[in-house]
């Protein structure tokens, strides 16, 4: 037994020569099978044996997410539970242990909640996962005399150097060079975004100039498969050193934070600051005002705290988790990172490749065409007859893609002529929707004899031409064929007509040039055709040249590559890709919820730029750049391009990521859309990384969010449910901070000027747990519907500003509470009426703030109250009541006069009056509904724009 060649065995971690490295040319079939150390009849049982315990398994290493203790301390990282951690160990350090433990509590039920629904997410994603291909077949022996046999093994135990044979429908197995191939095709968009079957060939054929090793004809990649003909190669990459492993490698990197981790660091850096701001600040007073001393410590520091919105991790995980949920039982949408949602609300570009998602990865015919450019459902005829055959004669067990949408479009353009030939239906593989396309156009021929075309215009009145009679593509009878060859690019099939004896007509089908190229036509004909064939395919089509010959009937034979010269052109079929159905709704409900779609595609430019007209959306030719366009910008270039082109074209996976990453860098907030191993890279790098459930396993397990489907309207609805949750927190934020840094002025003033606390340390927690059961209502709250319509980011800054205003309004209340308070006959209950009157009128006007901050205007409509009504009703109740229970002395709490509620409830009334006029003009300036979260992407956060 020969041992691997220490050279190949040296190169674990990077692809050979032989499958992809860049050398200027691939190497020949002796060459590979030399450097292998192997021959066409494959390895020896020990030989495999000794080369799988020496190369390994062929695998991809296994994603294995993180456990659920990982995930609750990577959720303790999370800036608002590091603030809150802070809290809680400053009120440990003063003693507040009620405090402390309320807070610590707090964090654990955030941490859980965060942590159970993502292991939800990706215990859901673990049931999807299944690998792609079990088994291969592979020539073995049982020893250096035995004859190959061919077995079918399971594809972990491949090792470089077997032989495999390759069929239609096959996954490639691993990275394979071509020894013999019959028609053979593949299926590659997973890894180049290409959504043509691209040909393969063994012939050690030049390497294109300038291609890439996806390009080389003599190559397969493990994550393609075989769409049509039928191989045999050789191994030579297997495992975490395929194409394939090296794709998800280079998307392992780590990810940059996202819009959620940069709108959280803002408001957590905020609050940071003013907790480092405050205890100094209240020393000084306290010195000024009664000489220095260390006893205003605790209170310093009570008075920083107290802004910090304790239930923000439990709100924010809760609005997610909900959200999330409700994505996953009613849509079919699983959010494997909860953070992805509001992610996926403020996302303001979204960047999607065309194939299978836009397009349904298939494609249909557009038209028939004679030599003139007109209308001609002849040529289709012609061209259904050679697909069929083909087919029939060719042992295929499938046509492929352009066959099938041939064989389709013939059936129903049989059907739409009033049965003017009896073909089986039956025979159609789909369900392609001819437009005009198929109708016989009158004008076309207008003036012309009946003879210049097979039919006369009888036919068109819906009587059959004699030309068609009884000749459907099966009712002719095959004598012969030829599959598709890559090398010459054409089909051949030779059929005899019913009736007539002695004549054998050949039908060809192919690549214009390869098909003109046999035509008995002039060299100024020729280029005037190939001219109009280059017109279709400017316009975005595929284009596939018909020719046809009459031959004197001779004994059935196997075609010689020489066979079809001299023939007549009959015409051009075109092709396009199959709009999906959902596609342009659903891009036109995302352009009305503010979100502008780029596409990013390996196709060609007039590819792209057909499916975008087809889909109601066309684009301008100064707003397409193609990947040699994008090569030549830097990074600063590229962020302004970027911002205002549609299409980007001919992409490799570097330039999606790149071009993410200038999105980003230009203030957008991207989402990104792939299925494909060409897409792991820019998945990795957009704010969030979206695939449909049918994607390769290895981009389910890198996308943040998963689709039930290919249908961008379960996108649409997952931005809306990202809205939704991200404008529930954004409130929670404005009433949480406007109340506490109201209520923390107001103490501050208080206590500064007084010589007894406003309210005792237990009071002040039965306040604050009252206020935050109550605000855990706004994780259940439906927003105002013209949240949906804009992206989804708060601005910080406008946030604190927003804060500040309100929060001085809130003071000013409570300081007229005091003057009441403190003005009006208290009775007999001294210092605990002052408690209690404080303890009521905090209630009763976080309450109103928790109404009229969220909903403004519209309360006033007589709209039924949600679950914030009605928290805010019993938050409100707590504050009248409580004092008068059996639980009010305890408290420190005591019944007030009737008059003092009088007072309080002209006070309330003022600071609702003024709340309401203050909250409507704010939203009038910003252009934002009441509820609304502000500016949309990193763009609207720059610009400061009001929330």
């Amino acid at each position: 037994m020969r041992p691997v060649p220490e050279k190949a065995a040296a190169s674990r971690h990077a692809p050979s020569s032989g499958a992809g490295s860049a050398e200027p040319g691939t190497p020949t079939v002796l060459q590979v099978l030399r450097r292998l150390d192997c021959g066409t009849r494959g390895l020896t049982e020990p030989e495999a044996e000794e080369r799988l315990a020496r190369w390994g398994p062929n695998t991809v290493p296994a994603h294995r997410g993180p456990s659920w203790p990982r995930l609750f301390a990577r959720g303790l990282r999370d800036p608002f539970t590091a603030v809150l951690l802070c809290v809680g160990l400053v009120s440990a350090v003063v003693a507040s242990w009620g405090t402390a433990c309320v807070v610590l509590a707090l964090v654990a039920v955030s941490g859980a909640l965060r942590a159970h629904g993502e292991c939800r997410a990706d215990r859901s994603l673990a049931a999807l996962r299944a690998l792609v291909v079990t088994t291969a077949t592979v020539l073995r022996r049982a020893d250096g005399e035995s004859a190959p046999v061919e077995r079918e093994i399971p594809v972990d135990e491949l090792v470089p150097g077997d032989v495999i044979r390759l069929g239609p429908g096959d996954p490639v197995p691993a990275d394979v060079r071509l020894l013999r191939s019959h028609g053979l095709s593949v299926h590659q968009a997973e890894l180049t975004g290409e959504s043509s079957p691209v040909p393969k060939d063994a012939a050690d054929s030049a390497t294109p100039e300038g291609g890439g090793p996806f390009d080389r004809p003599q190559l397969c990649f493990q994550g393609s498969g075989v769409a049509s003909g039928s191989g045999t190669a050789v191994v030579v990459e297997t495992g975490e050193r395929t194409r394939f492993a090296a794709a998800r490698a280079l998307a392992a990197a780590r990810r940059g934070p996202s819009a959620f981790d940069t709108c959280v660091h803002g408001v957590s850096w905020a609050l940071v600051r003013f907790m480092l701001l405050v205890p100094p600040l209240v020393l000084l007073a306290d010195a000024a005002l009664r000489g220095p001393g260390v006893a205003t410590v605790p209170f310093a520091v009570a008075v920083a705290v107290a802004v910090v919105p304790e239930m923000l991790p439990v709100v924010v995980t809760t609005c997610l988790a909900r959200g999330a949920s409700a994505l996953a039982r009613t849509r079919g949408v699983l959010v494997r990172r909860l953070p992805a949602l509001h992610d996926l609300g403020a996302v303001d570009v979204l960047c999607l490749d065309k194939t299978g998602t836009l397009t349904q990865d298939r494609p249909t015919v557009d038209g028939a065409l004679d030599a003139e450019g007109r209308h001609d459902p002849e040529v289709l005829h012609w061209a259904a007859v050679n697909a069929w055959w083909t087919l029939q004669l060719a042992d295929l067990p499938a046509p492929d893609a352009l066959d099938e949408a041939i064989l389709d479009a013939a059936v129903l353009g049989a059907a739409g002529a009033g049965g003017a030939y009896e073909g089986d239906s039956a025979s159609g593989v789909g369900g392609a929707v001819l437009g005009a396309a198929y109708e016989c156009d009158l004008e076309a021929y207008e003036g012309l004899a009946p003879e210049a075309y097979e039919g006369d215009l009888a036919a068109h009145e819906g009587r059959a031409p004699e030309a068609y009679e009884g000749r459907a593509p099966e009712a002719y009878e095959g004598v012969a064929a030829q599959p598709f060859d890559p090398v010459r690019r054409l089909a051949v099939a030779v059929v005899r007509t019913p009736g007539r004896i002695g004549t054998h007509t050949v039908v060809v089908k192919g690549a214009p040039e390869a098909v003109l190229e046999r035509c008995a036509t002039t060299g100024p004909e020729r280029r005037r055709l190939l001219a109009l064939g280059a017109r279709q395919a400017e316009r975005g089509l595929r284009v596939l040249a018909v020719a046809t010959a009459e031959r004197p009937a001779r004994p059935s034979r196997a075609l010689a590559p020489g066979d079809p010269r001299g023939l007549t052109f009959r015409g051009f079929v075109t092709l396009r890709d199959a709009v999906a159905p959902t596609a342009a709704g659903a891009l036109a409900a995302l352009a009305d919820r503010g979100v502008t779609v780029k596409i990013l595609t390996g196709d060609h430019p007039g590819t792209a730029l057909r499916a975008c007209r087809d889909l109601g959306m066309p684009v301008d030719a100064d707003r397409v750049l193609t990947a040699d366009h994008v090569d030549g910008l830097g990074d600063r270039e590229l962020a302004e391009a970027a911002s205002r082109t549609t299409v980007f074209a001919r992409c490799a996976p570097e330039h999606k990521a790149r071009i993410a990453a200038a999105l980003r860098t230009g203030g957008h907030t991207v989402g990104f859309l792939g299925d494909g191993v060409n897409d792991l890279p820019a998945l990795r790098v957009a704010d969030v990384g979206i695939s449909p459930r049918d994607a390769v396993p290895a981009v389910r397990e890198t996308a943040d969010v998963v689709l039930a489907d290919r249908d961008l309207g379960h996108l649409g609805h997952a931005v809306d449910a990202g809205r939704r949750s991200s404008a529930n927190v954004t409130t929670y934020l404005r009433v949480s901070l406007s109340a506490n840094l109201g209520n923390a002025v107001a103490v501050l003033v208080i206590g500064l000027l007084t010589s007894f606390p406003p309210m005792l340390p237990a009071l002040v927690l039965v306040q604050n747990l009252c206020f935050d059961a109550a605000q855990v209502s706004f994780a259940s709250d439906r927003p105002h519907p013209a949240v949906l319509r804009r992206p989804a980011a708060p601005d910080a800054r406008a946030l604190l500003r927003f804060v500040t205003g309100f929060g001085a309004l809130n003071a000013a209340a409570d300081l007229a509470t005091l003057a009441v308070l403190a003005l009006a006959p208290h009775g007999p209950g001294g210092t605990a009426a002052f408690h209690s009157g404080w303890f009521t009128e905090n209630l009763l006007t976080q309450a109103l703030v928790m109404v009229l901050l969220r909903t403004g205007r519209r309360t006033a409509r007589g709209r039924t109250p949600g679950p914030v009504g009605w928290a805010a009703l019993a938050l409100a109740a707590t504050g009248v009541v409580l004092p008068l229970t059996p639980l009010g002395p305890p408290l420190a709490l005591t019944a007030l006069p009737i008059h003092c509620y009088l007072l309080l409830g002209t006070v309330l009334a003022g600071y609702a009056a003024v709340l309401t006029v203050l909250r409507g003009r704010g939203a009038a300036g910003a252009g934002t509904p009441p509820d609304g979260p502000g500016g949309g992407g990193r763009a609207g956060r720059r610009r400061g724009a009001a929330v």
